[in-house]
């Protein structure tokens, strides 16, 4: 029997928030502060670690993501940070289990019992007390394709044809172009209707292609983000520390994301202030897509060189954009 565990109506606006990874964590640690009407929509290309090997052996949708965004959603009173720590954890030793997430598992094991992709999710957010919800953006599992100019550093006029999130993610080449198989998978209903539905929908950030772009790869998903009347809220990356994207400035992350998507209009892009080397040619290609470049300090003080955003920062600007105006920090 399919249970599917009913949300509570929230308060504030709808925020649907596409990506993957570190970088869609960090955007939903601030937008769980701004509202609690709030909806994650995660990639599902992940080939690595202990989702690769989950994904191999059981054929689902490689849970890493899913788990990180449902970590990233619990809250902040005694209930939530243990939960978030415990499906966080990942297994030490030396036999089967090394290196596997209990979250992880923990997923796999609701899909198994619910037979049901959303349902299993739901009800593992509802164990967590996640404040939000965290769908797929398609119910079969994705691989990332991409052209790389120099993959091999040998030969670095070549153009090769890797595959692979890890791979592509990776690969010391440029990347030039990036593609999902299969070329036209189903978008996640649940996902499309939240897209739909809602008042604002944020990009970002994330490693560009495998996190940022990839969602956007699933044609129903991207048809949803164009059509909506929704604004649009576009995040940067605070470094270039991805092999993907080494030596981008601030703009050619805009730039890249336009050449691929020409029909995408964002609304807003979010900018730590210290990019302002490059703030001319970000505000060019922010007002091609009818953007208003927001630069505020963003970045984590604590841990500048690893480029992290900090919750309480990227909230303040989360809600300025929003109109809810200002928050109180998140300790």
């Amino acid at each position: 029997m399919k249970i599917r565990h009913r949300f509570p109506e929230g308060h504030g606006p709808r925020v649907a928030a596409l990506g993957g990874g570190h970088g869609l964590a960090a955007s939903l640690r601030a937008l769980r502060r701004v509202t609690d009407n709030l909806t994650a929509i995660v990639g599902v290309s992940d080939d690595g670690g202990s989702s690769g090997r989950l994904r191999k052996e059981f054929g689902v949708l490689p849970p890493g993501d899913l788990r990180m965004a449902l970590a990233a959603l619990c809250g902040d009173d005694t209930w939530g940070r243990t939960w978030s720590r415990v499906i966080q954890h990942r297994f030490g030793g030396s036999g089967e289990l090394r290196g596997h997430c209990l979250g992880n598992m923990l997923i796999a094991t609701l899909w198994e019992e619910t037979a049901d992709v959303v349902a299993g999710l739901d009800w593992v957010a509802a164990l967590l007390g996640a404040q939000g919800r965290v769908l797929p953006v398609s119910v079969v599992p994705l691989e990332i394709e991409a052209d790389v100019s120099g993959a091999d550093p040998s030969e670095p006029g070549v153009v090769s044809h890797i595959r692979g999130q890890v791979a592509v993610a990776t690969t010391p080449g440029r990347v030039l172009d990036v593609r999902v198989v299969p070329s036209d998978p189903p978008g996640c209903a649940e996902a499309l209707a939240a897209v739909r539905e809602a008042d604002f929908i944020v990009l970002g950030p994330g490693s560009w292609y495998t996190s940022v772009i990839a969602p956007l790869l699933v044609p129903d998903l991207r048809k949803a983000v164009e059509d909506s009347d929704a604004k649009r809220i576009l995040v940067l990356n605070l470094s270039e520390s991805d092999s993907e994207t080494h030596g981008f400035t601030a703009s050619e992350y805009v730039r890249v994301l336009a050449g691929k998507f020409p029909e995408l209009r964002l609304d807003a892009v979010v900018a730590d202030s210290r990019v302002r080397m490059d703030a001319d040619g970000l505000r060019d290609e922010c007002q091609k897509l009818g953007a208003t470049l927001v630069m505020r300090p963003v970045a984590s003080a604590e841990r500048p060189a690893e480029g992290k955003h900090d919750p309480d920062l990227l909230a303040a600007a989360f809600a300025e954009i929003t109109g809810r105006g200002r928050i109180a920090p998140w300790r």
